[in-house]
């Protein structure tokens, strides 16, 4: 599988660099040649483009979920913390994992974490899954290929990842692309490889009048659970054992365990916009490209007076040649009936102008070289006053936790014996669930800036979404209790509104409101509001921004209802949640400063836990559930980033501190710190080099443990195996380096590992990978 991948890959690659390039022509469109006209096969050909160089350029951007309003972003090929985009612990080491790459993940920030998915299996797996807000999509100059791989380790315990982007407009408007994702992980302990492979194909639409986005992706998920090791004294106290063992060698409590899931997403927002035409300046890069486009013409022209001069085999010298007229038509063709018999009718009427002097001529022509120069700086832009909007979403999903043998008393409770085929008894598990949403939303929308009163955006829109989900129930037949497969269907109607102002450089705000009329979440209510103030100070720019949003959510589908064969709940009778939350943001660029501080209040928080007990050979008695706290739950947040530099030396530093009013409920560590220390230099004014080491550290608390069995984190709640995990430092040490469009890096990752180091946990019982020496690449293609 890995070597067809690979392969396919590269040929992805030479493909892309054997197909198209993009030339801008005069109008400003984007027209496009095959390749092979570059290379010199033949030795008459008279090619103008082989010598010149290819534009490059991309622009990217983001489109909002709901209405796919667009938002500029940056491409992601920037040199600076490459080296830890590898790590689904985040670039500042702020998730929790179950030690192996591409495993599951939760951030330990709580105000970064995202709302609970009505899928929640493929949530933890956030870094290999994109959501169609976080899509980049893009319009390219030219063809452009991205190919990046990292590796570590050996056959045994190594890391294999590897991403194939491709991007290429077929003009101006219409730009097209994909991704493909393979990150395989074996682990350098017993039983938790990891497997995941993801290809997503884009397109996108830029008119006037009709903007369109789609996406159409797929996802493969297989993770080999282990359940973390039966004695952490393996890893915290090796001397209390008389035999050495190295990582693989160490007991784990499950083997033959996995969670697999598949998914197949379609997301598509369009709209059609009534307005009028106006003219503008053009950008600078505009008016580049418009020379640019004049330069290829002229070069043209003259490539073709060539031709002319030199006519090809198969026609004499001097003879004629039929040439374009205006009309189109050859030269001393005509068509009956097209043309007038009475060429005196052809006479050019002179009474309408008059030019009788010097003055004049040189008035007209002044006025006119005026005109070309204004039409020259000036283009035709299209201002949308009403747009209406449809946005498609499809989701559909299948999970399946399958394990062969269970430990003894592993489990504190079965539901059923086999499966209603009796293919699955005994120990082993066959747990299935499917899921299916369609979501439509319509929206009509009066836009801001079409004149100088439209100060913010007005919009309206409603949504229908259908839910429907596939898990076992239970029936009895004769001495067995089996399971089956049941269905549940949801559906669920809202409306909304929305003010915006997003024009300008000084005020920016958003309010949204959507509440749930009829469905299992009639009387949900999410309201959201955001601002920004943006203003000079000291020969820079201060940002002053604030959001605030109320929620009262119904709880989703498998918080109420859980079927499987060890873990079972139904809870109609579930509260609705709800969260208050106001944040502020500071930001001055000058100093390199930002500070963000929140507060969030939650009203019946709805939660994970999970119990077992732990003995010297594992756990036993394991069970999970779904909880709400009735009571209020108050946290506060303050995130500090600073940035400092001297010369070459750089430091960037992030530190948060939270408090949770109920540590059992949910519990947060006091300080989360991010450090990065470096200096950063060039070598012949080519090479960019970044060289050196980074950390990050957090207090102690009860850590949520990982229940495999629902592929979630959940708080501890047995008193008497509950462990605290941090106080201990992560470190890698590394070389970043930039080379034209090539970006590197070596690092060695976690040089803090080691005998004797107690607390290199980020999940109870699951060690983080030792020392270990990485490397990756990154290359662009421009086609």
């Amino acid at each position: 599988m890995k070597k067809t991948l690979i392969t396919l890959l590269c040929l992805t690659a030479i493909g892309a660099n054997a197909q198209t390039y993009n030339q801008i022509d005069e109008t400003g469109q984007i027209t496009q040649r095959d390749e092979n006209e570059n290379r010199n096969f033949n030795k008459h050909s008279n090619d103008t483009t082989k010598n010149k160089e290819i534009p490059k350029g991309i622009y990217v951007w983001t489109v909002d979920r709901k209405f796919g309003d667009i938002t500029p972003a940056v491409v992601d090929t920037m040199q600076h913390m490459y080296m830890n985009s590898i790590f689904n612990t985040g670039l500042y080491g702020e998730y929790n994992t179950t030690g192996n790459n591409y495993t599951a993940r939760e951030s330990r920030i709580v105000i970064d974490r995202p709302l609970p998915a009505q899928f929640m299996f493929t949530q933890p797996y956030s870094y290999i899954i994109k959501q169609p807000e976080q899509l980049h999509f893009t319009n390219t100059l030219s063809p452009i290929t991205n190919i990046s791989y990292d590796n570590c380790g050996n056959k045994t315990n190594g890391e294999d990842h590897i991403d194939a982007k491709f991007a290429v407009n077929a003009n101006k408007k219409f730009g097209f692309g994909f991704d493909l994702n393979y990150a395989y992980a074996r682990g350098y302990y017993a039983n938790q490889s990891t497997s995941h492979f993801g290809a997503t194909l884009y397109a996108s639409y830029l008119g006037d009048q009709y903007n369109m986005h789609a996406i159409f992706s797929t996802y493969h998920q297989k993770v080999s659970e282990n359940g973390g090791i039966t004695d952490d004294n393996y890893v915290t106290h090796p001397e209390s054992f008389d035999d050495s063992y190295s990582d693989n060698e160490i007991p784990t409590v499950l083997s033959q365990n996995w969670n697999r899931n598949n998914s197949l997403h379609f997301f598509l927002t369009h709209r059609y916009s009534l307005g009028f035409y106006r003219m503008v300046k053009l950008t600078e890069a505009e008016l580049k490209a418009r020379q640019f486009a004049a330069e290829s013409k002229k070069d043209n022209a003259e490539k073709q007076q060539g031709k002319d001069a030199n006519p090809p085999t198969g026609r004499k010298r001097g003879e004629k040649v039929a040439t374009a007229a205006p009309s189109g038509r050859p030269e001393g063709a005509t068509i009956a009936g097209d043309e007038p018999t009475d060429t005196t009718s052809m006479a050019i009427d002179t009474t309408r102008l008059s030019v009788d002097s010097k003055e004049k001529m040189d008035s007209l022509l002044a006025a006119k070289q005026r005109q070309d120069s204004i039409d020259a700086t000036m283009k035709r832009e299209f201002v949308p006053v009403t747009s209406f909007i449809h946005t498609a979403d499809v989701n559909r999903y299948d999970r399946i936790y399958q394990t062969y043998e269970s430990p003894e008393d592993y489990y504190a409770n079965t539901y059923y014996t086999h499966n209603d085929d009796m293919s699955y008894g005994g120990d082993s598990i066959y747990d299935r669930t499917k899921m299916l949403s369609i979501k439509n939303t319509l929206a009509i929308a009066l836009l801001e800036g079409f004149n100088k009163y439209a100060k913010a955006g007005l919009k309206v829109f409603a949504s229908h979404e259908l839910r429907k989900f596939d898990m076992p129930d239970v029936f009895q037949n004769g001495n067995y209790t089996l399971s089956r497969m049941a269905s549940w269907t949801e559906n669920n109607v809202s409306i909304g509104g929305q003010i915006a102002k997003t024009q300008g450089k000084t005020l920016h705000y958003n309010v949204m409101a959507e509440t749930w009329l009829v469905g299992e979440d009639a009387g949900q209510l999410k309201v959201d509001f955001s601002t920004d103030v943006n203003f000079p100070l000291f020969g820079d720019t201060v940002t002053l921004a604030a959001k605030a949003y109320f929620y009262r959510l119904n709880p989703t589908f498998y918080q109420r209802r859980y079927h499987s064969k060890h873990i079972w709940w139904d809870n109609d009778d579930m509260s609705k949640e709800t969260r208050t939350r106001i944040e502020g943001l500071f930001s001055y660029r000058k100093t390199k400063t930002s500070l963000r501080v929140a507060v969030e209040e939650i009203q019946n928080y709805t939660y994970f836990s999970t119990s077992y007990d732990a003995t010297t050979d594992g756990r036993t008695n394991m069970t999970a559930s779904i909880n709400q706290h009735g009571g209020n739950i108050n946290l506060l947040t303050a995130q500090l980033r600073q940035d400092f530099r001297l010369g070459i030396l750089n430091w960037e530093n992030i530190v948060t501190y939270q408090h949770s009013s109920n540590q059992e409920v949910l519990p947060v560590p006091a300080l989360n710190l991010f450090t990065n220390l470096y200096i950063k230099f060039k070598i012949v004014k080519q090479l960019t080099v970044e060289l050196g080491g980074d950390a990050y550290f957090f207090t102690n608390y009860f850590a949520p443990d990982f229940v495999p069995q629902l592929n979630q984190f959940a708080v501890q709640s047995n008193s008497a195996s509950k462990v605290k995990l941090g106080g201990y430092p992560f470190v890698d040490v590394y070389a970043n380096l930039h080379l034209k469009r090539t970006r590197f890096f070596v690092m060695f990752s976690h040089v803090t590992a080691g005998n004797g180091n107690s607390m290199y946990f980020l999940t109870p019982h699951y060690p983080q990978n030792g020392r270990i020496l990485r490397f990756g690449l990154s290359w662009n293609f421009f086609n």
